[in-house]
């Protein structure tokens, strides 16, 4: 099994990573997903067996941990995996392969290593060498290099610029959380836009302030809709029309009396997570107060930390109660609808990119394309090693893990032999995706970089090798070290397995059982089941 996943994801590098997959749901409503990213083509297959289990979970912590190199960490696994089986039949013991101080261990120590170790010149840090101009380049050639075998590949630059300007205003920060990506069907891809402050993707009210400056924001998780008795069960028996207006006039005053608390706060905004029935809506438009219902949960978590405020479900103590600021609050138009736009929040790194498109999967694809770029480019800015890509980093570390293998004796080269071999199948396989003659570029790749300091890599455009600086093609350190760590950690996993034990179903006894009721209903029942065998309705219109 791990070697058919390894197979479908081996689809996924290169060229042909630019052909999309349809994902259909056999649930209820079939829903459609359209998309050629790893780890959501992994984490929506159904798999049994517990080995491809672990290949699906790496691709899922990749994607979680840095945002990029899905697939390539599920293509490095499984060709470690089909390596390991060639020495196992070779009659070298699997704890040769894995064992510490012994095969994969020391290559994938020699391989982490071999990168730390790349000179300078090719492996750097802009915050010790290189100017800022140099590195938004850079940061730009690593968006462009993620963003090339995605849906966004045709305009990759424009939506690299976003996601650089985005990155570079958290200051450093990897919490991707101040950065909204709002989806608005209509228009083309490149319609998108970044816009500095918060977009909340709600209507203001009628009779209610279109703009207001120096807001201060109450963001609220609380019921303002207890016009009636909400006790489940609960019955109330008057004997007088009078009675229930009494009733009404009661909750009307309870309700007005918690409208005054929240007004208390000396707050101009109030956005609530649940529903503003019409009564406390009319008495905040009284009090000149925007009064915003209803928006999802993820949004007013995310509008409370870019305007500083806590969410609140209690007002009898206003000076516990942390509200959020902004500068300005107004409504603002994107394609047909009307949206609430926050400037000038407390978190002054916040920005939210808009993303248009003509159909909710081409957003849904583009928001996971994007955030992989987003990823991608806040780690790099936290660790700011910048490799160069396309087998460029494979070839380094197998070469470097090919003089290890020769230097050390005994079983354990062989492993170590074999851990360069599927460090190669990257680069292989990048170039037979791309229709090139894989046996003949990989050994003139070898060759070239046996050279000293050289940058070669596979160019797939001019179908040969081609220099990987000129080029602008670049990775993230912390991406390519993350690949291989947890690809060989997986395949040791996998290969300290020497059997798979299932649990044995649960024991039915069968038991025979006729219950005949009035109706003339017949079941036939085990065990933990009832089934249906004959239904006879007797109608009797007494």
């Amino acid at each position: 099994m791990e070697r058919v996943l390894k197979d479908d994801a081996v689809q996924e590098k290169g060229e042909r990573a630019r052909m999309d997959k349809i994902l259909q749901s056999t649930g209820r409503g079939r829903s459609v997903t359209v998309t050629n990213d790893g780890a959501t083509i992994l984490k929506s297959l159904h798999i049994d067996n517990p080995a491809a289990k672990v290949l699906v979970d790496i691709s899922k912590v990749q994607d979680d941990e840095v945002g990029d190199g899905t697939t390539s960490v599920v293509v490095l696994a499984g060709e470690l995996l089909r390596e390991a089986e060639k020495l196992i039949n070779m009659k070298i013991h699997p704890m040769t392969i894995i064992a510490e101080l012994l095969g994969y261990r020391m290559a994938a120590e020699c391989a982490r290593n071999a990168l730390l170790s790349v000179p300078e010149m090719l492996c750097y840090r802009v915050k010790e060498h290189i100017s800022l101009n140099k590195f938004r380049s850079d940061l730009m050639n690593i968006a462009m290099t993620t963003l090339s075998s995605k849906i966004l590949s045709q305009d990759k630059e424009y939506f690299a610029e976003l996601a650089v300007d985005a990155v570079l205003r958290l200051k450093g920060s990897t919490n991707l959380e101040s950065i909204q990506i709002l989806k608005k069907p209509g228009g083309s891809l490149k319609d998108s836009f970044l816009d500095e402050g918060f977009i909340l993707d709600k209507k203001i009210g009628l009779g209610q302030p279109k703009r207001i400056e120096n807001a201060n924001i109450l963001v609220a998780n609380t019921a303002m809709d207890t016009d009636k008795v909400k006790i489940y069960g609960a019955r109330v028996r008057v004997d007088s029309m009078a009675k229930v207006a009494d009733i009404e006039a009661a909750e009307k005053q309870k309700m007005r009396e918690k409208v005054q608390k929240i007004i208390g706060h000396g707050i101009n905004c109030f956005v609530n997570r649940q529903l503003i029935y019409n009564f406390p809506e009319e008495l905040f438009a009284d009090a000149g107060i925007l009064a915003v219902e209803h928006a999802d949960f993820e949004g007013i978590e995310r509008l409370a930390l870019v305007t500083g405020g806590d969410i609140a479900s209690t007002f009898d103590n206003p000076e516990s109660v942390k509200l959020g600021h902004c500068k300005v609050i107004e409504e603002i138009m994107i394609g047909e609808d009307r949206l609430i736009h926050f400037s000038g929040v407390a978190m002054g790194q916040a920005c939210t990119i808009v993303l248009r498109g003509a159909s909710e999967h081409v957003l849904d694809e583009a928001e996971r394309s994007l955030h992989d770029a987003l990823c991608v480019l806040s780690q790099t800015v936290n660790d700011t090693r910048v490799l160069f890509g396309a087998g460029w980093p494979e070839m380094v570390i197998a070469k470097e893990v090919d003089e290890l293998a020769r230097r050390t004796p005994g079983k354990k080269s062989h492993a170590i032999d074999a851990f360069s071999c599927a460090l190669q199948a990257i680069p292989t396989i990048i170039a037979d995706n791309a229709g090139l003659d894989s046996a003949e570029l990989i050994s003139q790749l070898r060759a070239e970089h046996h050279k000293e300091n050289s940058t070669a890599g596979i160019d797939v455009i001019t179908g040969g090798l081609g220099d990987m600086q000129k080029r602008g093609i670049c990775e993230a350190f912390k991406v390519k070290q993350a690949i291989i760590l947890s690809a060989t950690e997986a395949a040791e996993m996998i290969l300290r397995v020497d059997e798979i034990i299932t649990c044995a179903p649960r024991r039915r006894i069968e038991c025979d059982l006729t219950i005949d009721f009035d109706a003339g209903l017949c079941l036939f029942a085990k065990f933990g089941c009832v089934t249906v065998v004959d239904v006879c309705y007797n109608l009797n219109p007494s």
